[in-house]
């Protein structure tokens, strides 16, 4: 007799022992399932977060102890370092402070085909770009048009501080996230104090170095209501101007000073106040301008170190 033959006297009841939990079962697998477990796709669109969005181990539910919006300013043929940059990021995870991050990468208004076809493509694979209604210029108010910008682009969820980084910077997002966590929410200018030797150095009214500086949210919203004339904020060193318009305001009092953990690439150049050899907890590096002084600098602080063997790749 086959196993699978049923009795004909096999009642409604046995029948229904039988399919309640069947249906149970489909029915958690409908309900519960899709809202439990995401399954990764191959591709991710513009809606989705992006790589760039970095937040700490803790549990998502947990709410940060600051947001912070950094915006590299760099230009839209340098194709390259992005995903140079892309990568070195997304590799970082940060674990001593409840914090979230987002990068983007910022540019004035493209001008050939091949950026707008290229371009396009970037932000709908990683939506990680904001292109500023300029003429491309590095000291021409580049700088004071992002920042000034924030509160347009994300006044309806407001940041707790807006970084302005080059993209020849390499920041170690561990010790900046940390070295944040208790530093003045209001009022607050943070990065490397220049002039940093008044006695070598042409004096000049204080300001943070163009290589990353942090500004308080309300000094933003403040840039984006003041009067101070865009063409003010051109016709020189943007960090000096960006330092000028705060001083002469009377604004960011709260002030930081992050030397030694932020400074140059030294190289073969003799050693100075913002330019000397690698400390171990830096903060950042400037003037990363070559391949070569990337691969040095990466080399130095291990970040290689995590690869795994595997038979698909030998690399000594």
């Amino acid at each position: 007799m086959s196993y699978f033959t049923f009795s004909k006297n096999f009642s409604p009841s046995n029948w229904t022992l039988i399919l309640l939990p069947l249906l149970f079962l489909a029915l958690t697998f409908l309900l519960i399932l899709p809202s439990n477990i995401h399954l990764n796709p191959l591709s991710s669109n513009c809606n989705s977060p992006t790589s760039l969005s970095r937040k700490s181990l803790s549990t998502d539910t947990m709410k940060p102890d600051y947001r912070l919006l950094i915006g590299i300013i760099t230009l839209p043929e340098r194709y390259e370092r992005r995903h140079l940059l892309r990568t070195i990021y997304s590799l970082q995870t940060y674990s001593t402070a409840t914090a979230h991050v987002d990068i983007r990468f910022i540019f004035c208004n493209l001008t050939t085909r091949e950026k707008k076809v290229f371009i396009a493509l970037e932000i709908m694979k990683y939506n990680d770009i904001i292109i500023l209604n300029c003429t491309e210029n590095m000291n021409d108010g580049k700088t004071y048009k992002f920042l000034s910008g924030v509160p347009a682009l994300f006044g309806d969820q407001p940041y707790d501080y807006v970084m302005k980084a080059d993209d020849d910077s390499y920041i170690r997002l561990d010790n900046l996230v940390e070295s944040l966590k208790d530093k003045s929410r209001v009022d607050m200018y943070y990065g490397l104090v220049m002039p940093c030797d008044k006695e070598n150095f042409f004096p000049f009214p204080p300001f943070m170095s163009g290589m990353g500086y942090v500004l308080s949210w309300d000094l933003i919203e403040w840039m984006a209501q003041s009067d101070f004339r865009q063409d003010e904020t051109g016709g020189g060193p943007e960090d000096m101007w960006t330092g000028k318009m705060l001083n002469l305001n009377e604004k960011g009092k709260n002030r930081y000073d992050n030397a030694p953990r932020m400074y140059d690439y030294k190289g073969p150049s003799p050693s100075n106040c913002f330019r000397h050899e690698y400390v171990t907890d830096t903060i950042m590096v400037h003037q990363l301008k070559e391949n070569d002084r990337w691969v040095e600098t990466l080399d130095y602080f291990n970040v290689t170190s995590a690869l795994e063997p595997s038979k698909f790749y030998h690399i000594e």
